[in-house]
């Protein structure tokens, strides 16, 4: 019984976490006649209340068809976002992981101060160094490019500081075992440091993903061709005379950072959970 009462609160709170997508869903089924309806005051047409219902009185995939068919600069702005997703995450994985694993096996000087700016600089939000990047950026000609996009991202201290935990965390046995059977430190990490390190990598990855497919910050300061734009842009350009449209697109964002974090929640937890741990 009193797990039961314990429950009940939690099911009413997913459900109440759970209603934007639902209106989503729902919103994306619906045809302009029923969004003008429904919508009128959000949408100027008319006064009063917005209403809204959990299904559509006459469901249809008019909206999916225009969007997916007949809207050729949301493809253009889907690609740009893979295109940037993709090269993010593999720069973190070339850079980020060899940094993490230095940090947690190496002892040089400074190291922990090192560690400690890393900390300070994940910590600080994209605003206080925006300046200092697109004057970086501008100089070296990389403004209005992906690849002024990229590269700030690649060297992002957030995931080495998740795969940093994950690495420090494999037994000192292990690795002098590996030593006294004649491994060298290249060995080292590519036998044992990236197999048993792989949780936190995958948890960072995820993060990540889900950071930089939503991206739009970045794109509106160094990106001035709408064309280079990701998708997370797509929505602002959508008249309100287009709802449908944007339910969709909302709709079609979602399933990518759906699928990645169901397809890595778990590692996604212990990297959470590592993170969380002091040293």
């Amino acid at each position: 019984m009193k797990n039961k009462l314990i429950l009940l609160p939690l099911i009413l709170l997913a459900a109440v976490c759970c209603y934007p997508v639902l209106f989503l869903l729902t919103g994306a089924l619906m045809d302009s006649v029923e969004l003008k309806e429904r919508l009128g005051p959000v949408l100027g047409s008319s006064e009063g209340f917005v209403g809204w219902a959990l299904l559509p009185q006459y469901p249809t995939l008019q909206n999916y068809v225009e969007l997916l068919l007949d809207t050729p600069e949301f493809f253009v702005m889907f690609w740009n976002s893979v295109k940037l997703t993709a090269g993010v995450l593999t720069g973190q994985l070339l850079i980020g992981v060899p940094a993490a694993w230095g940090f947690a096996r190496f002892d040089f000087p400074f190291r922990k101060p090192l560690y400690t700016l890393y900390i300070i600089l994940m910590m600080m939000p994209f605003q206080v160094r925006m300046l200092s990047d697109y004057l970086v950026l501008d100089k070296l000609k990389l403004l209005d490019t992906h690849l002024g996009i990229i590269l700030p991202a690649v060297f992002s201290t957030f995931p080495v500081f998740i795969m940093y935990r994950f690495f420090r965390g494999i037994p000192e046995a292990i690795i002098e075992s590996a030593k006294l059977d004649g491994a060298g430190s290249l060995q080292i990490f590519l036998y044992i440091g990236l197999p048993l390190g792989s949780g936190g990598i995958i948890s960072a990855l995820v993060l990540n993903f889900l950071e930089y497919w939503n991206l739009i910050e970045q794109p509106l300061t160094f990106l001035k061709d709408k064309t280079l734009w990701p998708l997370p842009l797509f929505l602002p350009n959508i008249g309100l005379e287009k709802a449908g449209i944007a339910f969709v697109s909302s709709v079609v964002t979602l399933i990518p950072a759906v699928f990645v974090f169901l397809l890595g929640q778990d590692y996604l937890e212990q990297g959470i959970a590592a993170s969380a741990v002091k040293e």
